[in-house]
């Protein structure tokens, strides 16, 4: 049996960084862009009644959120799948945890800046971004580009991308991108350089299957179970939605070429069986080629 549970995990996940305010002040000063001068010194959670409310409520989860020394807040989420609803997530708990800030009373200068830190385990993620690791987003000038503002940034971490090329990278942030794409189920021993790093070797020793209680191991493989069965879910979805779409495309060719036969002085009749239509499609055919 393997020595440690894969940290991408909701279950593992939360137990390393929303558990361990140094573990994930590490974790933010290695993964995020911070101006100069202004890294993260101490960091705080913020209790559940903090977090904004969204009527959808299906997308609404995230796995830490805290406020640092300076008032920044800041967003920490696994995700292990990827679909078109999550940027817009992201976007969404991001500017609603900036509004939140604006109690009765204040003024819009006291607004701290929110990050989202979004770490994505499926290379899906981005793909016209080919094999890139990170994706920043910020407010800017469309015109004047060098014009950033950080009140509200979102940045994406493609672990998949994530390979020994990219390893000129900053030491802390390597360890911790190591520490997340390297450590799963089959890892008997880890990497001697995340054992001698204090802060890494604290989340090994987190992670650990020894460290877990019976109940804590079912809804760990539970959640990996959910996941599969997610991801299948949506992979038949979209070769459903793919099938449906070339279904439509044949029907609009059809009705295309019966007009122009139609067109040529040929009778409706005498085009589909031109075109060899089967005959289960003849009436639906006919309802819209002849439609007002």
């Amino acid at each position: 049996m393997s020595k440690y549970l894969d940290p991408k995990a909701d279950l593992t996940f939360k137990k390393v960084f929303g558990e361990h305010p140094n573990l994930v002040l590490s974790l933010l000063n290695a993964l995020l862009p911070l101006p100069e001068g202004m890294e993260i010194k101490t960091v705080e959670y913020l209790s559940p009644e903090n977090i904004p409310e969204n009527p959808g409520k299906k997308y609404s989860i995230v796995d830490v959120y805290c406020t640092d020394n300076y008032g920044r807040h800041f967003i920490v989420e696994m995700q292990s799948y990827w679909n078109t609803e999550f940027f817009s997530r992201t976007l969404f708990n991001a500017a609603s945890m900036y509004a939140k800030q604006l109690e009765k009373g204040k003024s819009f200068g006291e607004l701290k800046d929110v990050y989202a830190l979004c770490l994505v385990n499926d290379v899906k993620a981005f793909p016209k971004y080919d094999d890139e690791y990170m994706q920043e987003y910020y407010l800017t000038n469309k015109k004047h580009t060098g014009d950033i503002h950080t009140d509200l940034s979102m940045v994406f971490i493609i672990l998949p991308n994530y390979t020994s090329k990219n390893r000129a990278e900053k030491k802390m942030r390597d360890l911790w991108l190591r520490f997340l794409t390297e450590i799963d189920e089959n890892t008997d021993d880890a990497d001697p350089e995340l054992l001698s790093n204090e802060e890494t070797s604290e989340a090994l020793k987190i992670v650990r299957r020894s460290a877990f209680t019976p109940g804590e191991l079912l809804t760990y493989n539970q959640y990996w179970l959910d996941i599969s069965t997610e991801k299948s879910a949506m992979e038949r979805e979209r070769r459903e939605g793919k099938e449906e779409g070339r279904a439509e495309g044949r029907t609009e060719q059809l009705v295309e070429s019966i007009k122009n036969l139609i067109s040529n002085g040929f009778a409706f009749d005498k085009a589909v069986e031109m075109l060899k239509v089967p005959a289960d499609k003849i009436e639906e055919l006919r309802r819209l080629v002849c439609k007002p």
